[in-house]
């Protein structure tokens, strides 16, 4: 209790010892490569008014808190707080999708709410309790989105939280190496299910999606009164609470939205067909909570996607789709169908390697392979080891300098370009050369 007295009259969190907020509380938290207790007492200089630590040398006056174990209590001083906030929680994982749905679903809440949403993608077992600790009492709602990529990891996530509801946008095969099948994908995305189910009140699921339907199921949700469904294409012999259909996708995607209160039409910023199941989830939890149809569109319709997550850049010579933040089997697979499917000719594929496959890299990479063919891509320019090892068809770089070196001397111009990769390959570097 000692220390949450402290938070309270230093609310401000850093666990960065080069920013350091005038009478912030400093988290000296370890890494794979440093150990913050060394920074702690420069961090004080610095500004903070308290350091946490634990590692008793460095604790030389009362300005540090010892404590046996500085992210196990950051994250327990979290849940504490959030615990004295009786306010709707949202939990939000999925393999793909999660951060753009959780964006959308602010976007759409914001137009009622006061809402306090994870930034970027602070989505682990810090950024989680980070966000937590920026509750303030106005705050009316959380939503919160959690990562993960070896089992047990959302059933940490939501001990820390508790979510009151929850929402898996779909499961992939991504992060395979640390989860070891997909089976184990939809064990710990499940486990959210599992929480929301034992300590929370509902969840929100696409009514088309079989897997998450047999992980709700086998979660415990065998009624539809915990259950909020949301579907694309749903027929009228099979009503959900809420449904769409595509209208347009020629390059932003346009939906016909129908919700108990009526129908509405939103135009979006996003690009992408598999987008909407996620503006489908914001409108199902919007309608949830209370935020009316036009104001539903509103959001939607005001949300620009960034950090380069299916951002469309016009340069002076291309035009660029720019997935470039992730990628996995799932995600891949739909992006180049995806773009297969749009308008305007001549398209040219930059695609890099899919990172934490395991076992399973090499086949999923091939099939990436074969994909493209099937869709008659002939301008494709591959990017990674992965990659390298199984094609046979396309232009192939060992990393994206090398493909910069390529583009230098042999310009792409007047192109549809689709950009997509895991973000360890870092293919953002090759936007100013397009």
């Amino acid at each position: 209790m000692q220390l949450y007295d402290i938070f309270l009259q230093h609310p401000i969190i850093t666990t960065d010892s080069r920013n350091c907020p005038e009478n912030s509380l400093f988290f000296a938290l370890k890494g794979e490569n440093f150990d913050a207790n060394a920074f702690a007492l420069s961090a004080l200089e610095k500004g903070c008014a308290f350091a946490v630590v634990d590692e008793k040398e460095y604790a030389v006056d009362n300005r540090f808190i010892l404590v046996d174990d500085v992210l196990k209590t950051l994250q327990q001083l979290a849940h504490f707080h959030r615990q004295q906030m009786d306010i709707p929680v949202l939990g939000i994982t999925g393999t793909n999708g999660k951060t753009t749905t959780k964006e959308l679903i602010t976007a759409v809440l914001r137009e009622k709410f006061n809402i306090l949403s994870t930034q970027g993608n602070l989505n682990n077992h810090i950024g989680v309790p980070l966000t937590l600790l920026q509750l303030k009492p106005e705050h009316q709602l959380a939503v919160i989105e959690m990562g993960a990529n070896h089992p047990g990891e959302i059933d940490q996530l939501c001990q820390i939280a508790a979510p009151n509801y929850g929402l898996i946008t779909n499961v992939g095969k991504a992060h395979l190496e640390g989860f070891g099948s997909f089976e184990g994908v939809m064990r710990t995305k499940g486990e959210l299910y599992d929480y929301v189910f034992r300590h929370g009140k509902k969840i929100f699921i696409d009514k088309n999606n079989n897997f998450l339907r047999e992980m709700a199921f086998s979660a415990g949700f065998s009624t539809s009164e915990r259950i909020i469904e949301y579907g694309l294409n749903i027929p009228n012999k099979e009503p959900a609470a809420i449904s769409g259909e595509i209208l347009e996708n020629s390059v932003f995607l346009k939906m016909n939205c129908h919700t108990p209160e009526g129908t509405f039409i939103v135009e979006t910023r996003l690009i992408g067909a598999y987008n909407a199941e996620n503006i489908l989830a914001a409108i199902a939890v919007g309608s949830f909570f209370g935020v009316e149809n036009n104001a539903i569109q509103r959001g939607i319709e005001n949300y620009i996607p960034q950090n380069n997550r299916s951002q469309l850049t016009i340069t002076q010579k291309n035009k660029l789709i720019v997935d470039a933040y992730n990628a996995n089997p799932s995600s891949m697979s739909a992006a180049i169908k995806n773009f297969a499917r749009m308008e305007g000719e001549p398209k040219t594929l930059i695609i890099g390697d899919m990172l934490e496959l395991g076992k399973q890299s090499e086949e999923e990479h091939r099939n990436i392979i074969l994909l493209l063919q099937q869709n008659g891509f002939k301008n494709v320019l591959l990017v990674g080891s992965q990659f390298q090892k199984v094609n046979d068809n396309y232009r192939t770089f060992q990393n994206v300098e090398d493909l910069i070196k390529y583009l230098e001397s042999s310009p792409l111009q007047g192109q549809n370009i689709l950009i997509k990769g895991s973000r360890g390959i870092h293919l953002e570097k090759v936007l100013p050369f397009l």
